[in-house]
């Protein structure tokens, strides 16, 4: 799916590589960028920013509420036409606690954003795409969603469940010989600011800009999964090969995965 002459639309695109790519697609040529943010204020700057590139419309959208999502693509199909592609980049994660320290809220604010809402914005935009045959529907979900990485339950939980819906969803698009296509990326730690704290022993923190670049290209390459970077292919691989303690002693201790979030922050 190339982006050139497209309409992209973007969740949790006023920040982090929902910004980044959203100015990676116009710089493609596409044809409209639209954000889908909570955050006016940092709508109103990037469309400022981008529009410099070309055309961009910004909506404050609550992507954990359906009602809103439902709304909202209305009146974005309304003003901007059809979608040709969604990258969903809206994502939370509220603590470095273990599960039992976790609120409610906690539990339900992160499933919902991470795991819901992105089941929401396809519900609302997959059909259309089914009817023109065409689009492509690319969801950020983490490296997270393939290892059980402690102090961080609740997120690899959502994380777990966004990657084998939008899985499953392709291979419904597959069985129904559709040319709408699904791309489910898992990216390691991303210094955007949302896991400021963390301490990786082996495996880099990915740079933004890079690894924007590498999900644009498998959106055009209409790649299926794309997990970044390339060796996390074989997280599953090796859990299914491997004893559970020394899969835990290997990944968790020797390469320092399980201690990763032990000194994090988050974003201010």
């Amino acid at each position: 799916m190339k982006l050139e002459g497209k309409n992209i639309l973007i969740t949790g695109g006023a920040s982090g590589i929902g910004k980044i790519m959203g100015r990676m697609a116009l710089e493609k040529g596409a044809n409209q960028l639209i954000i889908w943010d909570i955050n006016e204020t940092n709508i109103e700057s990037v469309v400022a920013e981008h529009s410099k590139l070309g055309k961009v419309k910004g909506f404050k959208v609550d992507v954990s509420s359906y009602d809103n999502v439902s709304a909202v693509y209305a009146q974005t199909k309304s003003e901007c036409g059809d979608i040709d592609v969604v990258i969903q980049c809206a994502g939370v994660v509220t603590s470095n606690k273990t599960f039992n320290e976790n609120t409610l809220t906690d539990i339900n604010r992160t499933m919902t954003i991470n795991a819901i809402a992105p089941m929401y914005v396809a519900h609302v935009i997959l059909p259309d795409m089914i009817a023109r045959n065409q689009g492509h529907i690319c969801t950020i979900a983490s490296a997270a969603g393939m290892i059980s990485n402690p102090n961080m339950s609740v997120y690899a939980a959502s994380k777990w469940a966004v990657i084998g819906w939008s899985d499953s969803v392709r291979i419904e698009l597959q069985k129904m010989k559709s040319n709408v296509h699904i791309t489910t990326v898992a990216p390691y730690y991303i210094n955007t600011g949302m896991f400021d704290g963390v301490k990786s022993k082996i495996f880099p923190i990915l740079e933004p800009e890079k690894t924007s670049k590498k999900i644009v290209r498998a959106i055009e390459k209409n790649v299926d999964f794309k997990g970044i970077p390339w060796s996390f292919h074989f997280i599953r691989f090796m859990q299914g090969l491997l004893p559970t303690k020394f899969f835990d002693w290997l990944f968790g201790e020797f390469f320092g995965i399980y201690h990763t979030m032990d000194h994090f922050t988050g974003r201010k």
